[in-house]
């Protein structure tokens, strides 16, 4: 495989070449879009009676989009140092995979803005749908299952105006098998139930019970024949939606992991008969890791939330391990050779959909078009622009986060600015404009309002120790959040290896250096508090505002707002 000097190299001295054959100005994008195919995306080593297909975390994007891989992915623990948290150098050498290479790009943040111009954007439902057809005509529909994650239908501005509905209809033509979820109930329990009635495929949530008589509130358990053998399904939602997310919005549910309900359902399914046993997940990857080792009985785990992308899936004891990163960017692959009622051999690889080289489906790309028809020109209006790389996804600030501090600082008139550490939000690169479609991708939620309020010092740090547990408890069954929050107007140092109480020292007011004293009052605004009757402005209307009287972002992408003590 070719490296990016290797382009470069050919570039200059085939530059005039290339440009007098009609392959544009910029012949190394055309050499990498020339060296990789759809044929070759598709390559794969199939195996056995059944095929798993893996789509989870694509928060509502439809269309491709840019998304810079994290540059810190902390694990703590006997999770430290090994998939996923590596990045950079360290994912490649694991992996094995050339810096430069479209595998580089797509997994890792090295070199991404010139990788990003090179390879150009990755997803686009329409490119996934073109590949998930290839390969139920390649292998039969018989012999494949295909698996929503969930966080489908949040994280765009045609998602938050139809309240979902858009990615519902364009889901369906995908043809899921079965779906689980987490942000989905954001938009409400009546709204969640309207659209799963909808949707006309299983949700399913082992872990969910009626608050009020302890019983399961969904379907656990579908099952299926593939290739003469029998599968089981069983969902796994994100089990500490109530605390990441505001409970008065779906109050009759009780979520938890409950690995004893779910050891039940895997047992119920093999007295059933069931041959493979997957779990649809959405636990997060770690919790899913430690999950494997305490039931006994799943074949396949196939897990979202986390965001993490591996280029295939991870044994883990008897269990295989996949998470199929977000955005649309990939599509997971598993093919499994059963023989005597057991996996006896598995081929498996994550499917980078680079839309440059996959032929867009006619039919998704017609629905695209229909669902966004009513909001395309307002989604395509330009509110501004940057010179900065714009990212969100890393356990601390992205420049997006930074952008959004700074324009409840600004606009809140507040000294301190909190953002939670949501995961989901696309890249812009440097030069771009920033378009509605594009603000809405980083705050499109339905609980969006901006607070300002009053806070000491102790309190600010023990609302740091709280998030940072949620994230760097040493045990990931304790992990109930997100990244980290994001801050704006003070500085700190992290710890991710201590202690609760202790991980977060050095709160020093941004400019003057000051130390934050414990018994001493801020004015703070953040937004996306789980509380209900929140007042303030929409994040989305605040930062159209802000980006507007900016008119060109520049930001300091080495202005850390933190220090890790590792």
């Amino acid at each position: 495989m070719h490296t990016r000097r290797d382009f470069l190299q050919y570039a200059l001295n085939a530059g005039f070449v290339l440009g007098a054959a009609g392959l544009g100005a910029n012949p190394i994008r055309a050499l990498a879009q020339q060296k990789l195919t759809q044929d070759d995306l598709l390559k794969f080593d199939s195996k056995g009676q059944v095929t798993l297909l893996h789509f989870t975390d694509c928060h509502a994007q439809l269309k491709p989009v840019f998304f810079r891989p994290p540059d810190t992915n902390i694990g703590v623990g006997a999770y430290a140092g090994v998939p996923p948290h590596l990045v950079a150098e360290e994912f490649l050498a694991y992996f094995d995979i050339e810096k430069g290479s479209p595998l580089a790009y797509a997994h890792t943040m090295v070199d991404y803005v010139d990788l990003a111009r090179t390879y150009g954007k990755l997803g686009g439902l329409d490119r996934t749908a073109t590949l998930v057809k290839a390969i139920r005509a390649e292998r039969g529909d018989d012999k494949v299952l295909f698996l929503d994650g969930g966080d489908t239908w949040q994280g765009s501005y045609s998602a938050l105006k139809t309240n979902g509905m858009d990615m519902v209809e364009c889901m369906k033509l995908l043809k899921p098998d079965a779906m689980t979820g987490h942000w989905e109930f954001t938009l409400g329990q009546d709204r969640f139930l309207e659209l799963v009635d909808a949707m006309g495929y299983p949700f399913l949530a082992s872990n969910i019970f009626d608050a009020e008589w302890d019983e399961p509130a969904f379907e656990h358990t579908a099952y299926f024949e593939r290739g003469g053998v029998k599968v089981a399904v069983i969902g796994q939602a994100m089990p500490y939606t109530p605390i990441a997310n505001p409970s008065w919005m779906f109050p009759k549910w009780s979520f938890g992991i409950r690995p004893e309900v779910l050891q039940a359902n895997v047992d119920a399914a093999r007295a059933e008969g069931a041959e493979v046993v997957v779990l649809l997940s959405h636990n997060g990857f770690d919790v899913d890791r430690k999950l494997a080792g305490v039931v006994s009985g799943l074949d396949v785990i196939v897990t979202g939330h986390t965001h993490d992308a591996t280029p295939v899936a991870l044994e883990v004891g008897g269990t295989l391990l996949m998470s199929s990163g977000s955005h649309g960017k990939y599509l997971g692959r598993i093919d499994l050779d059963i023989k005597d009622g057991k996996v006896a051999g598995y081929s498996s690889t994550l499917i980078p959909v680079f839309s440059d080289v996959i032929t867009p489906d006619p039919e998704m790309a017609a629905k695209i078009a229909e669902v966004r028809a009513p909001y395309e020109a307002e989604t395509q209006r330009v509110i501004g622009s940057t010179d900065t790389l714009l990212y969100r996804r890393g356990n601390f600030n992205g420049t997006w986060d930074d952008l959004i501090c700074q324009g409840i600082i600004e606009e809140r008139d507040t000294q301190i600015a909190l953002s939670p550490g949501f995961r989901w939000g696309t890249t812009l690169l440097p030069g771009a404009d920033i378009t509605i479609d594009d603000l809405y991708t980083e705050t499109s939620m339905s609980y969006p309002a901006v607070y300002r309020l009053e806070f000491t010092g102790a309190q600010l740090k023990d609302i740091m120790e709280d998030v940072c547990d949620n994230l760097f408890n040493k045990d990931p069954f304790l992990q109930q959040g997100g990244d980290m929050v994001r801050v704006g107007g003070f500085t700190y140092a992290c710890a991710p290896e201590g202690e609760m109480g202790s991980r977060i020292s050095d709160m020093r007011l941004t400019g003057s250096g000051e130390l934050m004293e414990a018994d001493k009052t801020y004015t703070v605004g953040g937004w996306a508090s789980v509380n209900e009757g929140v007042e303030g402005p929409a994040i989305y209307d605040l930062m159209e505002d802000y980006i507007t009287k900016k008119s060109v972002v520049s930001l300091d992408p080495d202005a850390a707002a933190v220090r890790v003590i590792l």
